[in-house]
């Protein structure tokens, strides 16, 4: 099968890679009919490579129809049409009981001392191939997939269940905007787009988003979200401020995380470890790593006091250093963490099931091609080129 594989640093490669098959009783193979690029596998592309090795197959976000199913997958059969959510979770377990299925204790990478295993997401997260291929094996498929109708329905209306409607949904519900409260989110890549729109559709009074890629601003216009174009303002908390009572909003979701501008010592440090033999390189992230907190230390800064920052944006430095008294003074409350996918499936599927498209999922994907121009991509989608918010691969075209 053709499969978009790691290669180095910013280097990417289609190759021919074995098959995807049954393993596991509880295994299941899907044909992949879409699968996405997420701004979290740009973590990988330019500042995570230590902790993958050369061949391993990306990608977390994925659909397709059921090709073989192991013994004891009961709850699926060959032809389902299904969406893959990225957490691979047993779905008995002590925390998958309690709806936290990314601490899955069937699935924890405990040699990492990490949650639940992820599909394409490195050593980290269990060295599981990911769903940027034709075909993909599904670990846990007795209780991950997620079956939807076989309608003739474009997968786009379908494929986001994977990460970005669940992680957007956690999103807002972490932030806990009081009714007829108001909202900043920071950041318009496809997590901050679908957040912004589920806020307001969750009944915030005012939702504001703030960007600086012309593109992604429209598109949060397109959907009646206040944008902010961060390039004109140089004051980002008093221009806030001014739009809500003077005290800023009631919560902020940072949809940004690791790949904020700015924060040039902590750039310098992602780009200095993609170049060491990864032994050091992963020594160094490990004890050492820190990030890009731009976006962070402007959540806590434009947040009202008593506020709730939600972090939907990925962090993974171990040594990041925190306003802590600023939290402290403010009286905040922080929430944040991978998206518990299958716990918000059942308040999720009825909206994406509706003809009117309220959370606006099929006008979310700018790109879509064949896998062939995957690694093309990727350095489009970094760049923020051609505007590119969101692209989906079709790994047969």
């Amino acid at each position: 099968m053709r499969a978009l594989t790691w290669q180095g640093t910013e280097k990417l490669s289609v190759e021919t890679v074995p098959d995807a098959a049954v393993v596991e009783p509880t295994d299941a193979v899907i044909r992949v009919t879409s699968t996405a690029i997420c701004g979290s596998d740009l973590h990988l592309y330019s500042t995570l490579g230590m902790f993958i090795d050369a061949g391993d197959v990306l990608g977390h976000e994925s659909m397709g129809v059921v090709e073989a199913v192991g013994p004891e997958v009961t709850r699926l059969k060959v032809g389902d049409r299904v969406v893959v959510p990225f957490v691979i979770a047993c779905g008995t377990c002590h925390y998958c009981r309690q709806g936290l299925t990314t601490q899955c204790e069937t699935t924890q990478v405990h040699e990492h001392h990490k949650g639940a295993s992820l599909f394409g997401y490195t050593k980290l997260y269990g060295q599981v191939a990911g769903g940027q291929a034709q075909y993909l094996r599904i670990p846990q498929a007795q209780y991950g997939p997620v079956v939807v109708p076989d309608d003739g329905t474009p997968d786009e209306r379908w494929l986001y269940l994977s990460d970005v409607l669940p992680t957007a949904w956690q999103g807002v519900e972490y932030a806990n905007i009081p009714a007829g409260g108001t909202v900043a989110v920071l950041g318009l890549g496809p997590i901050g787009q679908m957040a912004a729109r589920v806020a307001a559709f969750r009944g915030a009074s005012k939702v504001i988003g703030v960007d600086l890629v012309p593109e992604r601003l429209a598109m949060a216009r397109r959907h009646g979200i206040d944008v902010l174009d961060l390039r004109d303002h140089d004051d980002l908390a008093a221009s806030i401020r001014d739009l809500t009572d003077g005290r800023g909003p009631d919560a902020v979701i940072d949809a940004v995380g690791m790949e904020a501008h700015g924060s040039p010592v902590a750039e310098m440090t992602h780009k200095m470890t993609a170049f060491m033999p990864d032994v050091v390189g992963r020594t160094v992230m490990d004890k050492a790593g820190i990030d890009r907190l731009a976006a962070l230390h402007t959540a806590i800064s434009v947040v009202r006091r008593g506020g709730t920052v939600s972090l939907s944006g990925v962090y993974g430095g171990a040594a990041d250093p925190m306003p802590m008294m600023e939290l402290f003074d403010k009286q905040l409350t922080v929430r944040m963490g991978q998206a518990n996918v299958h716990h918000w499936i059942p308040e999720l599927m009825p909206l994406v099931e509706r003809e009117d498209d309220p959370l606006g999922v099929l006008d979310l994907r700018t790109h879509r091609v064949g896998i062939e121009q995957g690694p093309e991509l990727y350095k489009t989608f970094q760049k923020k080129d051609d505007g590119c918010i969101k692209v989906v691969l079709d790994p047969w075209a």
